[in-house]
């Protein structure tokens, strides 16, 4: 095992048992929402996972070690300490180490730890992609690049609608990543269910998935599958509310110059702000949705049909 791995007790039995278990970001606990609703809503996600029949790994780095299942303690932890964790990339891994420091993990990080520890379905809530004005910036999310290395199926809410939507699609093609829509042949966006833009597949149920990735693994194909799973309608918000937010959102990052890792931070907070929470609470719900189909694709994954 690498040194540096630490599985939580109930993490690691579940694994030796053949047992399902879905990895979780930590990036959206102490980036993602004010406290104390990001550890209420971690809470909550491990234990819908627990109700669809899986184990949950919260996953972060906590002073200097890969955690692969975070205790509660830990979480609040990570949830007080807020913004002042950094926020984990895969160029930020060997420092946050050797410095013995603590890290919420982005989609690349989890996938990094996930894929360490054994763990095959990761949920989330949006992954990262290529910005708005990319062309220019080449400001692009190292999501993508994991996606088209690590071989762990991610199962969000499609692309964060802040970013360019029709070139993220491109790059996930270029780099040979498939994207499933799970009951649907659009891309979601995040806080909205439509985008315009189309998936590689649609699939309809978890066994499906389970079917197709358990294939690509047996095939011995490097990297990850994309399952994009839209927001319940209920909470869907209107595209052009979104979109305007958004937009305004992407005029202040611009005037205050903020860049790199400290946009997707910003900008969702400004969404937040600027939709009066709505965002907020569309954000939990599409994450609490994507943990039960993450839950039920794991469960699908070990009981495999003969």
């Amino acid at each position: 095992m690498n040194k540096y791995l630490s599985i939580s007790q109930e993490v690691q039995e579940a694994l030796k048992l053949g047992k399902p278990v879905v990895a979780l970001e930590s990036t959206i606990i102490s980036h993602g929402m004010p406290y104390p609703q990001n550890v209420e809503t971690a809470l909550r996600v491990e234990q819908t996972i627990r109700e669809n029949g899986a184990v949950p790994a919260t996953i972060a780095i906590i002073g200097g070690k890969l955690k692969a299942g975070c205790t509660k303690e830990e979480i609040e932890y990570l949830g007080k300490k807020g913004q002042h964790v950094t926020k984990a990339s895969r160029r930020d891994l060997p420092v946050l180490i050797a410095k013995k420091a603590d890290g919420a993990t982005t989609v690349t990080t989890t996938m990094i730890i996930a894929a360490m520890a054994g763990i095959r379905v990761f949920a989330t809530g949006g992954i990262g992609g290529v910005h708005r004005g990319a062309t220019s910036t080449m400001d692009i999310s190292a999501d993508l690049e994991e996606l088209a290395q690590t071989q762990v199926m991610v199962i969000c809410a499609g692309a964060k609608s802040i970013l360019d939507l029709g070139l993220t699609l491109e790059y996930l093609e270029t780099k040979g990543v498939p994207v499933i829509g799970y009951q649907t042949e659009e891309l979601p966006a995040f806080y909205t269910r439509h985008s315009g833009f189309s998936v590689d597949y649609r699939v309809d149920t978890p066994q499906e998935l389970a079917d197709i990735f358990n294939t690509k693994i047996q095939l011995g194909l490097k990297g990850g599958m994309l399952v994009t799973n839209p927001i319940p309608e209920e909470y869907s918000m209107p595209a052009e509310v979104i979109n305007k937010a958004i937009d305004d959102a992407i005029s202040e990052a611009e005037r205050l110059g903020i860049h790199g890792k400290k946009v997707t931070p910003f900008l969702l907070a400004k969404v937040k702000e600027l939709t009066g929470g709505d965002s907020l609470q569309s954000n939990i719900q599409l994450v609490l949705n994507n943990a039960r189909l993450a839950a039920q694709t794991a469960k699908a994954m070990i009981n495999k049909p003969e």
